[in-house]
């Protein structure tokens, strides 16, 4: 679940040559330039228009892989990769690269560590917000004393997730080992209190909260400790489980048969109005989502989208502490993780280092503008609902022949996880 600002509406146009004419400054927003490649995809009553594969509008750059807490969450917790944070080399060719870019990508501190372990955040923050972009960071918030706020603020951050994933002291310190739930409220309410802007304050805030069976519960107190820190966007994601005993905290083992039903072709189509959630409805509309029917819910498909990169549809590359340029966050650092009760190694995939080559050579490469161009379209084997062979305990091959990295497993392309 992501609750965010609501998007404008714009009109586009049929001109007397039969040709559509979208306005200059959508255009321009999404990359649709001479020449670009767009993928349609018809509806019921719509046109979907994808982003163009060669259109670039974030850029993740993880500052570190260190962290000051041990979360049962993280990838960490099943991974061999090198400790280290990223030098001021690296940094300085990714901005170099940055500014030479037309348009210039936002960009997002975060990646598997906590950027506030790295010295030098801060002030890179600061250097790419000269660039006018948009700038966003995420935090487990625990180093967020006071001087560090006010810096962070000056440095004219726009966005600052901070990872929550408990609303009270005793779920909190079961999933964040190491840091204490009062000492980081404490940090946020601060934080709050030193922000300017009255009803528009900035940096606004986000929370990303992991969805477990042991903290699920704690949602509903999530979003109202939200609105207490007038908290702007809200990201909800499920666990990956990294090890054997978090795969007991899966909320999503129905939801993957539902979409292996769905993309049978034969699930029948359920259209539901708006309704009020009451003690009177709440019944026959759980019932209603969980019938197995595909459910339309007041024109929205209330599955969702299944088979999509939100990495790719989104326009984004993600760049590790130690320069190396990867597709997404998942395929940054080779980890193990688990699909139905089985181990699965995620190798990492490096297209480049930003020491050899600059952010545009590495986002035109051919080689992973052709893998993006597969992602669009999706030809992957259906891992995520079948699983039952030996090449989906790893991402370097499947039954379609597809070339490494294949992405059938990959949870995040059937929206069971996602990131901020």
């Amino acid at each position: 679940m992501v609750v965010s600002t609501k998007p404008t509406t714009a009109w586009a146009r049929v001109n007397e040559q039969g040709d559509l004419i979208v306005p200059k400054e959508v255009a321009s927003r999404y990359g649709l330039n001479p020449g670009a490649l767009v993928r349609l995809d018809e509806g019921t009553n719509f046109v979907r228009l994808h982003r163009p594969v060669t259109h670039l509008t974030k850029i993740y750059i993880e500052p570190t892989v260190s962290c000051n807490l041990d979360c049962i969450t993280c990838f960490r917790n099943a991974w061999d990769e090198p400790n280290g944070k990223m030098s001021d080399e690296t940094f300085a060719a990714i901005f170099e690269s940055l500014k030479k870019m037309n348009p210039i990508p936002n960009v997002y501190f975060g990646g598997i560590g906590e950027p506030l372990f790295h010295p030098h955040t801060i002030e890179w923050i600061r250097q790419v917000k000269t660039l006018g972009v948009k700038v966003e960071m995420i935090t487990n918030a625990t180093m967020l004393t006071e001087k560090i706020a006010r810096r962070l603020i000056e440095s004219g951050l726009d966005v600052l997730w901070v990872s929550l994933d408990g609303a009270s002291p005793e779920t909190y310190s079961d999933v964040r080992l190491g840091a204490e739930f009062p000492h980081v409220m404490e940090n946020l309410h601060r934080f709050n209190g030193m922000r300017k802007g009255g009803h528009f304050p900035h940096p606004e805030l986000g929370i990303a909260f992991v969805a477990m069976t042991r903290n699920i519960d704690e949602l509903p107190k999530i979003l109202r400790l939200g609105r207490r820190l007038r908290v702007k966007h809200y990201s909800v994601s499920n666990i990956q489980p990294a090890t054997h005993e978090m795969q007991k905290e899966r909320l999503y083992d129905r939801s993957l048969k539902d979409i292996a039903y769905m993309n049978a072709g034969s699930t029948p189509n359920l259209s539901l109005p708006k309704m009020d959630l009451t003690i009177e409805t709440r019944d026959a509309l759980f019932d209603a989502f969980t019938s197995g029917c595909n459910v339309n819910f007041a024109g929205n498909n209330w599955g969702g989208a299944s088979d999509v990169c939100n990495f790719v549809e989104s326009g984004t590359m993600s760049i590790n502490w130690q320069g190396e340029a990867a597709p997404c966050w998942p395929l940054m650092h080779t980890h193990d993780t688990f699909l139905h009760n089985k181990p699965h190694r995620n190798h990492k995939h490096i297209i480049g280092n930003v020491h050899d080559r600059s952010l545009e050579e590495l986002w035109l490469d051919e080689e992973y503008l052709a893998y993006r161009e597969r992602l669009h379209n999706f030809a992957f084997a259906p891992c995520t609902f079948c699983g039952g062979c030996e090449m989906s305990e790893e991402n370097k091959e499947d039954c379609f022949n597809n070339p490494s990295p294949v992405c059938g497993v990959c949870l995040w392309a059937q929206g069971v996880i996602q990131c901020p």
